[in-house]
């Protein structure tokens, strides 16, 4: 009997390519990195600073692991299940122009009914046609991206402005400051009060 498959990391593009190339890896496209047991993997060149920092802290501890990142004047702390990327900057538009506008909704208006029922009648097909395009185009259904989206709604919120959890929240499209709070750890790996302290720091 086969054992678990190992799980690694890499540049969210290829994730695809690699999975069927190494059916013996399991590839996740998220994280900005990977441990599992002794393979250790990172999804882009950034990303790689991270591992590493990863590894100094594990080996010197914290303070060796910060003065290196001001040094390479980089991020002082990133978890390696933060997401690869933006919904709002790093994915390119949709080719297809039923998702496109639908993204550009779901980015729009991030506090709406964006439940894929509602999403599919404004766009004027099935549902189940509808998640078929996300996939395709996206490689995620349009319940995960609107999840993503709202989170990183949420976070330009935390580190912009000064409203409280639960306005932040409903403002978002969740439906209380613990569902974003759930969100957040999922997304980001640490608590939106966490996120909101370290980067409003990073940005002032």
């Amino acid at each position: 009997m086969a054992g678990p498959k190992t799980r690694a990391t890499t540049h969210w593009q290829w994730a695809r390519t690699f999975a069927v190339r190494y059916p013996a890896v399991s590839f996740d496209p998220d994280p900005i990195f990977v441990r599992d047991g002794r393979v250790a993997t990172a999804a882009g060149v950034t990303s790689a600073l991270d591992l590493t920092l990863a590894f100094i802290e594990e080996d010197h501890g914290g303070e060796v692991a910060r003065a290196v990142a001001r040094e390479l004047v980089t991020y002082l702390q990133r978890p390696g299940n933060q997401a690869q990327m933006s919904m709002f900057t790093a994915a390119p538009p949709p080719g297809d122009g039923v998702v496109r506008r639908v993204v550009e909704h779901i980015t729009s208006d991030p506090g709406g009914d964006l439940a894929t029922a509602a999403l599919a009648r404004r766009a004027g097909v099935s549902e189940r046609h509808l998640s078929r395009l996300f996939l395709r185009q996206l490689g995620v259904t349009p319940g995960r991206f609107v999840r993503r989206a709202r989170t990183e709604a949420a976070a330009q919120l935390l580190t912009t402005t000064r409203l409280p959890m639960a306005a932040v929240a409903a403002r978002c499209g969740f439906g209380n400051a613990e569902t974003l709070r759930q969100a957040f750890l999922d997304h980001y790996g640490v608590p939106p009060s966490h996120y909101r302290s370290t980067q409003s720091a990073r940005s002032s």
